[in-house]
């Protein structure tokens, strides 16, 4: 009896090796010579795929053709160049491509990546130059009550010298975490190669966690604290509004990387830059204390008078004391087709009317790591130059 349980056993090995070695090999994505792309997936049993992606304005999906081989396969019009994120519904149910083993993590959102060559991703490209060191750091937090995670570039140099480096403080948006600039938005290759290229100064980028009631990426959670730090989503007012974060960033943050890196420590060596919810606490930080951060970089993120509990005669005192602070930069990035648009616009309308000095860069697109690439692309550069 044993002998036949056996027996059968490597008969539907055997059988499934062969189906495998027979199934038709998928190259998905497929970059053409003009950079048209071709996607596909093996789904026999399917009778409906449809290919969604950052690289359409519209969210609902691209019908992909069966073939008889049981292979759905879509080519696509050519694209800039750019990284793009992308995946396939399969009947109603959302799936990353199976042929491509590249993924990338912002928050929830994890989705299949194509890199579409160019001069724009050859700044976000792994290239032969000297690469910084990323590093994850615990540090204790009593602001917030719990120790938390951040990640920590140091660049090319640093390990082996005595040099102090100015620092960036770089905040993620909202549903993300510490790991996002890294996993989507390349932060650590855009700064290894505008440092190659002379473009940036070298610097230290501290990218933290902006949930006021996270402590890090879910994969890096305590498991105590897990199913806990799974409920507390970025839904929750706490976790956005209110002053825990500014606090935590200039009573914690930025004594601990101060302590423990070599950094020059004076406001005209700090800069402060976040995307979306983080562009709203970089608003937030720099108007409660207008002394801390010599460069501000506020990305897809406007008047925030929309959260509610908004005092405009306190907003304008605040940004007029930082006005008087003279900081060296204030930069402000957003996208026409963003959902925040007009929120920037009166934004804008407002510093117009008191007078506040700032550096508004408009671009193609909406809230997306498309924009947010290249607005820390274009902000890097400015950063610790002589006013």
């Amino acid at each position: 009896m044993k002998s036949l349980q056996i027996a059968f056993a490597l008969l539907f090995t055997f059988t499934g090796l062969f189906a495998q070695r027979n199934a038709p090999r998928i190259i998905s994505p497929e970059i053409q010579e003009d950079n048209s792309v071709i996607f596909r997936l093996l789904a026999p049993e399917a009778s409906n795929v449809k290919l969604r992606g950052t690289m359409f304005s519209d969210f609902s999906g691209k019908e992909m053709i069966k073939n008889e081989k049981g292979v759905f396969e879509i080519k696509i019009d050519p694209l800039e160049s750019d990284i793009y994120v992308y995946t396939f519904s399969v009947d109603g149910v959302t799936t990353l491509d199976p042929s491509n083993n590249i993924v990338v993590r912002d928050g929830s959102h994890i989705e299949s990546r194509l890199m579409i060559p160019g001069e724009k991703v050859d700044l976000y490209d792994v290239k032969d130059v000297p690469h910084g060191r990323l590093s994850a750091v615990w540090y204790k937090d009593k602001v917030l009550g719990m120790t938390r995670r951040c990640m920590i570039y140091t660049p090319p140099g640093y390990d082996n010298s005595n040099e102090k480096y100015p620092v960036l403080y770089l905040l993620h948006g909202a549903g993300g975490d510490e790991e996002a600039w890294i996993s989507r938005g390349r932060a650590n290759y855009i700064l290894d190669n505008l440092i190659a290229l002379g473009k940036a100064e070298p610097m230290i980028v501290v990218i933290f966690n902006g949930n006021v009631l996270a402590t890090s990426a879910p994969g890096e959670t305590p498991l105590a604290l897990r199913i806990e730090q799974n409920n507390a989503t970025m839904a929750t007012p706490g976790a956005m509004v209110g002053e825990k974060m500014p606090a935590s960033i200039v009573e914690v943050l930025v004594p601990f990387v101060e302590a423990n890196f070599r950094v020059k420590t004076n406001r005209e060596n700090r800069a402060l830059a976040g995307l979306s919810m983080g562009g709203y606490q970089t608003q937030k930080t720099t108007n409660l204390y207008p002394d801390m951060f010599n460069y501000i970089g506020v990305m897809s993120m406007g008047h925030y008078g929309q959260f509610g509990n908004y005092n405009k005669e306190e907003h304008v005192a605040q940004l007029k004391a930082l006005e008087k602070a003279d900081p060296a930069l204030y930069w402000i990035g957003c996208g026409k087709t963003d959902f925040l648009y007009q929120s920037v616009l009166e934004l804008l309308k407002l510093y117009d009317e008191i007078g506040f000095s700032h550096i508004y860069r408009e671009s193609e697109g909406g809230h997306s790591w498309n924009n947010w690439r290249l607005y820390l692309s274009e902000f890097a550069p400015m950063l610790f130059k002589e006013k």
